[in-house]
């Protein structure tokens, strides 16, 4: 499961005049019997939403105000996310003659064509207040403060990635907030800038479209709209000769890299890991030399004299935007296959909980899954998502129970970058790269195989020294 929150506005996308139908309703008690989180994004103020929504119930979170206001249905807990304008602005918009006012906890709104005045007012009493408009609504808010802060915080509450998140809506103070989640979703009746920026949109209006995303959504996790989602897509190589670059989607494919040494299998995996941390992915990386600390920002866990604990490792990736070098110098070699098979699956049930980490690199995987090692009941699912293997020789075998042997995996003399599916910046499935530059069917060697550059990345894998060699054993 890699989508589990729905972030939706209200009017005009699960709501009609006001109101959400039953149908809509049934849909979001699905998805939420479905162990999905629903977050409730709305510029409408807070008691003004209660009187209209009896259902409240079913969001696990509430960003009112257009993003200056959390609320929690089930404790009817409240937090403002911004210091409201001082009471004098409204009374200066009230004898300006502004009308209708309203004022909740953060936000001042008003209608068209009252936004000559409002801004005046705002420029007259020197106030960092900013202006935003959705459909002829006169929202003032504190500056920086939109649907895509408040959808923040809320993810932030509920230690959720903005890459897990399918967001929905219809209207101009919409983007924001669909411009960061993973899977962006505008319903029929959107504004047309809304669903050109969107991976997604729906046959159905407002409800009805909402309704038919949660069918889409529980029937595949969505995996089939991520195959042309940039958003889940990760640059792997660039194409020569005019031909297509290949791209990675790190929450749905895996990777086995293979290659003799100097073949570049650092250069491309040190590249994918800063553009993973780019792009807000999270990952891990089971480091058995100690070269990946500071990669990507990713913590380090374990050193040469202190083993690192699963634990730390778990507790540090409930920070979303946080990654983690795994450092097992400290772990005998003899024992990293066991590290391995007790702390990939607390990864796995972890992703299977929230949708990450997003990608889990094992790094000499030699020294994780030898050929004569069988991890019995802890081993790997069949065909794992978001899982990249580097092998140190490209004849060297990988244990069959790793789940990466297959259409995609093979291995070559120089080298070998295969996966199940690799996405073309729209290629044929299956292609790959092979011999630092080429890339082909497997299965067809008559096909003429495209050229590709394995991108690079800016920072210095640094190989260990002398005495992480020995603790390697070389």
């Amino acid at each position: 499961m890699h989508y589990v929150a729905l972030a939706t506005d209200y009017d005009g996308t699960i709501a009609h005049n006001g109101e959400v139908d039953p149908l809509t309703l049934a849909a979001l008690e699905r998805l939420r019997g479905a162990s999905r989180r629903l977050i409730l994004v709305t510029g409408r103020e807070l008691d003004d939403l209660i009187r209209c929504m009896d259902r409240l119930d079913l969001f696990d979170l509430v960003v009112a105000e257009n993003g200056a206001l959390l609320y929690w249905p089930a404790t009817r807990q409240e937090r403002t996310l911004a210091a409201p304008p001082p009471p004098e602005f409204a009374e200066r918009l009230q004898a300006a003659g502004v009308q209708p006012l309203s004022v909740g906890r953060v936000i001042v709104a008003s209608w068209e064509p009252n936004e000559g005045k409002v801004l005046a007012t705002i420029r007259d009493m020197g106030l960092e207040l900013q202006i935003i408009f959705n459909k002829g609504a006169v929202m003032v808010l504190p500056a920086g403060v939109n649907k895509e802060s408040g959808l923040r915080a809320a993810l932030e509450e509920l230690e959720v990635s903005p890459r897990n998140v399918v967001a929905v809506g219809d209207a101009e103070n919409d983007f924001a907030f669909l411009n960061l989640c993973g899977m962006p979703v505008a319903v029929a009746n959107a504004l047309p800038r809304l669903k050109d920026a969107a991976a997604l949109v729906t046959q159905g209006e407002r409800g009805e479209g909402v309704a038919e995303l949660v069918d889409r959504w529980l029937a595949d996790d969505l995996a089939d709209v991520d195959k042309t989602n940039t958003r889940q897509h990760v640059p792997l190589a660039d194409g020569l000769d005019g031909g297509p670059g290949l791209d990675l989607i790190p929450v749905r494919q895996s990777l086995l890299l293979t290659g003799t040494s100097g073949g570049g299998k650092s250069t491309l995996t040190t590249g994918l890991l800063e553009r993973l941390a780019a792009h807000d992915f999270q990952f891990v990386v089971m480091d058995p030399e100690g070269d990946y600390e500071g990669m990507g920002d990713a913590i380090a866990i374990g050193s040469l004299q202190a083993p690192p604990r699963s634990e730390e490792v778990l507790e540090v990736l409930r920070k979303t935007a946080t990654s983690v070098a795994v450092n097992l110098l400290g772990v005998k070699l003899e024992d990293r296959p066991g590290y391995l098979a007790g702390l990939l699956p607390e990864l796995l049930a972890l992703r299977e909980r929230t949708g990450r980490p997003h990608f889990v690199v094992v790094d000499e995987a030699h020294h994780m899954l030898p050929s004569s090692w069988d991890p019995g009941a802890t081993a790997l699912a069949q065909r794992p998502q978001g899982l990249h293997v580097r092998h140190r020789e490209a004849g060297g075998a990988v244990p069959a129970h790793a789940g990466l042997r297959g259409p995609g995996a093979g291995g070559g003399r120089r080298g070998t970058c295969g996966t199940g599916n690799l996405c073309p910046r729209a290629r044929p499935p299956g292609t790959r790269w092979r011999g630092g530059h080429r890339a082909g069917r497997g299965a067809d060697p008559g096909r003429r195989r495209p050229r590709v550059a394995p991108l690079q990345g800016n920072s210095w894998h640094h190989r260990a020294a002398a005495p992480h060699a020995e603790v390697c054993g070389g």
